[in-house]
């Protein structure tokens, strides 16, 4: 209940209102459901990282990865509302090198996740949500 509210006051706001959380940027993310087919929009913390958008599957710390995250790996194409910007974007998982670096960004902006890595044995997925050049808004 309180997601879809969430989401909700976001939209009917380009998120003035649900657009920080604990001080948090907060972006909407809508994907596609991977067993109903239809769009499931979740509110998230989103870290820019250039044109991109860092996302975290934390799932709290839980011992597995969210449903959008699931739904995201099914189907990488993703859009992202950024205030009143709505971006059609592909989402992947970032490895290496480059979760490392992300990983540090994501954690200097919200610390909360080092806590959620120290409730679980997962490797918890950092997500970059870009442009995709193939939709238009």
């Amino acid at each position: 209940m309180f997601v879809r509210a969430h989401a909700a006051l976001y939209r009917a706001t380009g998120g003035r209102l649900g657009g920080r959380m604990a001080g948090i940027r907060q972006i909407l993310l809508t994907t596609t459901g991977r067993r109903s087919g239809q769009p499931r929009t979740i509110p998230l913390a989103g870290t820019p990282d250039g044109d991109a958008v860092v996302l975290v599957a934390s799932n709290g710390g839980a011992a597995h990865d969210p449903a959008w995250f699931l739904n995201l790996v099914a189907d990488p194409h993703v859009t992202v509302q950024r205030g009143h910007e709505v971006l059609p974007m592909v989402a992947r998982v970032a490895e290496g090198e480059e979760r490392v670096r992300l990983w540090g960004l994501v954690t200097a902006a919200n610390p909360g996740y080092e806590r959620y890595r120290g409730r679980t044995s997962r490797t918890i997925p950092v997500v970059v949500c870009a442009p995709d050049p193939t939709r238009s808004t």
